[in-house]
């Protein structure tokens, strides 16, 4: 049994398969998920698990290039935007629509789907390299 970082199976082998450039979405209860692209729902009940619970114990074990947030964020969510800023200032983040965040999604390796029922709290995140 594996006792540290990301228990969740599904979690653990996307990160562990994910090469440079591929993007992983970490997103709230209301997120529309493509079809055809992996889902991996974890929404117990609203707020079980929260979104920060999730992207803080997947970040333990992701390296990261860059993360894309929806503007709309930091306008909706302020609470959440300020969060990420400082969750990811020593990472570049990149502001897109929330319309394209939708649409990048379909090129995703897999979305994972918390029970957080805060508007616009979605991330992408680039994977980067170790070397």
């Amino acid at each position: 049994m594996k006792k540290i970082g990301i228990l969740n199976q599904d979690i653990s082998c996307v990160v562990a398969g994910m090469g440079h450039n591929d993007m992983l979405v970490i997103g709230d209860a209301g997120l529309p998920i493509p079809d055809g692209i992996r889902r991996i729902d974890l929404a117990v009940k609203q707020g079980v698990p929260g979104f920060f619970d999730t992207l803080e114990t997947i970040l333990l074990e992701l390296k990261l290039d860059k993360v894309l947030i929806a503007r709309e964020t930091f306008e909706v969510s302020p609470q959440v935007g300020s969060r990420l800023r400082e969750l990811f200032k020593d990472t570049p983040i990149v502001e897109i629509s929330h319309e394209e965040l939708k649409k990048l999604s379909a090129d995703a390796r897999a979305v994972v789907r918390t029970g957080e029922f805060t508007p616009f709290a979605n991330v992408i995140l680039v994977s980067g390299v170790v070397f």
